[in-house]
């Protein structure tokens, strides 16, 4: 009999597969999301997105210790004001919740690394992310302004990083010049560089109060059907400073953050967004999936190119971790 020769398929216990193994996920790959609310003594489910939660600062405090307990080091705060109007003035005060957050984190964890997400959806009252014109647009140059001023009054209360989410043009390139007129040279930029107009947001929407109240975001959000729009926003983005590309949302988008690796010299996050999750969550609780769909899914994501993933999972993935380690 004719002997076929051919590449052996490595057949080894777990300890040489770990060894061997090409894509490895760690705990510091991870940025957990975390929404602050006014008020006291206030953890509260967030119905949509299991297993998170609303925080008041001071529960926040607590949030904060057990992930850090866990390992995880980087944290996204999103807040969600008690008043919206027009302008989203809370989003850009000194008092406002995100900047009392900021300031409370740093105050307790000195070496927990604090990302913010720079928009105004969750404090304007019509919930889209900038001033909207007469013609019920958003105008994006006004928009800018207003922009500079939260990502100043973040950086003043001592965030350690801003991610611009709102997909205005030219937005990087004003944070930048007003962050660094202000003294903030050192603060770097994640700039939300490809995201789409998904129908993945809906659990974030519910959870941060940001659904739009009349049309959609396709105006200045990306068509899910294009990738080399994302390569020329994110080729701009680091041209005006961005100093990290960011994908969103993550699993629709696999072909995309591989795109922009191969081809863009930066560091590259995917937002592992809310409907990703909540749909694997809402599998496992059913029992159609197992709890290893967790890992596989986030692996996915780090195969496909991220360095930084932005994930509801991060605590559970951490939790994987660490077992696996023991």
């Amino acid at each position: 009999m004719e002997i076929i020769k051919r590449p052996r398929r490595l057949r080894a216990n777990s300890l040489v597969r770990k060894l061997v193994r090409e894509t490895k996920l760690q705990i510091e790959d991870l940025v957990y999301p975390l929404f602050v609310v006014e008020g006291e003594n206030i953890k509260r489910e967030i119905p949509s997105l299991p297993e998170n939660y609303h925080l008041s600062i001071d529960r926040l405090i607590e949030e904060v210790k057990e992930i850090k307990e866990l390992g995880i080091k980087y944290v996204i705060l999103f807040g969600i004001p008690n008043q919206k109007d027009e302008k989203g003035k809370e989003a850009y005060s000194y008092q406002g919740i995100v900047q009392k957050a900021i300031r409370e984190i740093k105050k307790n964890f000195k070496d927990i690394y604090v990302i913010t997400d720079i928009c105004m959806c969750q404090y304007t009252s019509h919930g889209h992310c900038g001033i909207i014109c007469e013609d019920g647009y958003v105008d994006n140059d006004k928009t800018l302004e207003y922009l500079g001023k939260i990502a100043v009054s973040h950086a003043y209360s001592g965030a350690d990083m801003v991610a611009p989410s709102d997909m205005m043009d030219g937005r990087i390139a004003y944070i930048r010049n007003i962050l660094d007129s202000e003294g903030y040279t050192h603060i770097p930029i994640m700039s939300y560089s490809a995201k789409y107009a998904s129908a993945f947001y809906g659990p974030f929407r519910d959870a941060a109060h940001s659904a739009p109240q009349y049309g959609d975001r396709s105006s200045y959000q990306m068509d899910p059907a294009n990738i080399n729009e994302a390569l020329r926003e994110a080729k701009l983005d680091i041209e005006e400073g961005a100093d990290i590309i960011m994908i969103k949302p993550a699993l629709s988008y696999l072909d995309v953050i591989r795109r922009i690796k191969d081809n863009i010299n930066a560091p590259i996050a995917a937002y592992n967004v809310s409907g990703e999750y909540s749909m694997i969550k809402l599998a496992i609780s059913n029992g159609l999936l197992s709890e290893k769909a967790i890992m596989e899914s986030v692996l996915s994501i780090k195969r496909a190119g991220a360095d930084i993933i932005i994930t509801y999972f991060a605590k559970d993935i951490a939790k994987m971790i660490k077992e696996e380690c023991k």
